[in-house]
């Protein structure tokens, strides 16, 4: 159906699809600098995969597009969490709106849904590669994913700045980080801001355990805690504020912004301690700002690779990291399931509870 043969002239596009995080502009400059040294064409196709869906939303990159984008938050091509798999029609829109802008390439950069939209559009013949895109960092086989050194940076600075209020005013701070099925973020965010606890989905804890060693701090002399949380959490006692389902997205993913753990958490803390207790939502401010040093090298590893990938015709295939060196996997393998938090670095953690 595509063929890509190593030869110059052809016409590479490049998809940023889900929540933006910072890193993503640094792969697409890197994407789109190895396709110019090669005499290629690049096209961004806007919004994700709503730029492939109905009449489509594609735009040829020159050099000045892609200039000074390095070091800047969000993604210039913009993003959408639309889902073609759920669409009527939504194969034949993505692959027709490939062929007819005459693409003999397609980088998608995402994490699991946009990952899983690019497998299934491979398996349907489309010129496919991926790029691990997500602050969660829970893609299996790869170590990194773009946005999450960024975010745990994020954490880390909000718990240095939050420890001397809570010290100042003897509260207990929650602060309710991105996370929804797994708490790489919060764990490792909390481990390098020193919270005195961290709640993630892998090891739940009770309201009972929070209250516990509440106690314990304070016969020990503490006087203040930080309690990180991640937003996907679930916690006995908690439920639904109306007993209504949450809304979900085009992949079926419940709006945590919606759920409010930490509030919910926060203000049963204060209930069940009498102690003064206070909630920090960091929420888009870990999506937001310049990404960090280690993000824009990575991305920009890995987006030129992806390039080399597509320059081979290796359809299906994407870049990831491990041992610190850029391997190759498929894109299938990358989504098959979750990257969950180890026990032996909760363990670690705990050790500092």
């Amino acid at each position: 159906m595509w063929a890509a043969d190593g030869a110059a002239g052809v016409r590479v596009g490049i998809l940023t699809g889900g929540g933006d995080a910072p890193g993503l502009n640094a792969a697409i400059r890197a994407v789109a600098r190895s396709a110019f040294a090669a005499g290629d064409t690049v096209i961004g196709v806007r919004n994700g995969w709503s730029g492939l869906t109905g009449a489509g939303d594609l735009v040829e990159l020159r050099r000045s597009d892609i200039s000074g984008i390095l070091q800047l938050g969000g993604t210039i091509l913009g993003s959408s969490r639309v889902n073609p798999m759920k669409r009527e029609g939504g194969l034949e829109d993505c692959l027709g709106n490939l062929r007819g802008d005459g693409l003999d390439a397609l980088v998608a950069i995402g994490g699991d849904d946009t990952l899983r939209v690019a497998a299934w559009l491979a398996e349907h013949g489309a010129p496919l590669v991926g790029v691990p895109k997500t602050m969660d960092n829970d893609l299996s086989v790869t170590d990194y994913c773009i946005g999450f050194d960024s975010a745990v940076s994020i954490v880390t600075e909000a718990l240095d700045r939050l420890h001397t209020t809570a010290a100042s005013h003897h509260r207990v701070m929650v602060v309710e980080v991105m996370g929804r099925d797994t708490g790489w973020v919060a764990v490792m965010g909390g481990l390098a801001g020193g919270a005195d606890l961290i709640i993630i989905p892998e090891f739940p804890l009770g309201i009972d355990d929070v209250v516990a060693h509440l106690d314990r701090r304070r016969s020990r002399g503490s006087d203040f805690s930080i309690i990180v949380v991640s937003e996907g959490v679930s916690m006995d006692g908690m439920a639904q504020e109306g007993g209504e389902p949450a809304r979900t997205d085009a992949f079926g993913h419940a709006q945590l912004s919606k759920r409010g753990v930490g509030e919910w958490l926060a203000a049963t803390i204060e209930d069940r301690t009498g102690l003064e207790t206070r909630t920090t939502v960091l929420g888009y401010t870990q999506r937001g700002g310049s990404p960090t040093a280690y993000d824009r090298i990575w991305a920009t590893r890995v987006g030129a690779s992806a390039y080399s990938l597509a320059a081979g015709g290796r359809w299906a295939m994407m870049p990831v990291v491990r041992g610190g060196t850029v391997e190759i996997a498929a894109i299938s393998d990358v989504v098959a399931e979750q990257r969950r938090v180890p026990a032996e670095l909760y363990e670690l953690a705990r050790v500092f509870f």
